[in-house]
């Protein structure tokens, strides 16, 4: 398969919501996703954009994405948050996953950013491996939290 990797734009959102929904669906949070494609295109196309994205593309089909913004840390500085890396179930295991990775560390480094955050789920060994390849520390000291407002 035959695929690029480019930067994403506004008429992607469509498909990009189908990829998240895709990924909820695999991590058993479906009922959970409350984003729109309204929001989306607010939030990433508006007047002061909060995320970033790359896409892969195989044809005129979107077959993987990773989603992007930016942190600051009173420690370390401008960091890059990679938000989520998906990809299509049919298309795994093909090296879209780490060249969107990849493309994502390379934002990072142009934007002078200090480093790069992420979760993985515990339970997501084919992750986790694939995040090991890169070096990548694990942080067990740390709890996540958030507070939803609806």
């Amino acid at each position: 398969m035959e695929f690029q990797i480019r930067q994403g734009k506004k008429e992607d959102l469509k498909r990009v919501l189908e990829l998240i929904k895709e990924l909820a669906e695999y991590e058993k949070g479906l009922d959970q996703v409350s984003n729109t494609l309204e929001a989306m295109e607010r939030d990433g196309f508006g007047q002061s954009p909060v995320f970033g994205f790359f896409v892969a593309q195989s044809q005129e089909r979107l077959v993987g994405l990773a989603l992007y913004y930016y942190r600051y840390s009173t420690w370390k500085g401008k960091r890059l948050y990679l938000e989520d890396i998906i990809v299509t179930k049919t298309c795994r295991r093909q090296g879209i996953g780490q060249l969107l990775f990849e493309k994502v560390m390379e934002k990072a480094r142009e934007e002078s950013c200090t480093g790069m955050m992420w979760q993985v789920l515990d339970w997501n060994e084919p992750a986790i491996n694939f995040y090991k390849k890169y070096g990548t520390h694990f942080d067990s000291e740390w709890l996540n939290c958030h507070i939803d407002f609806h």
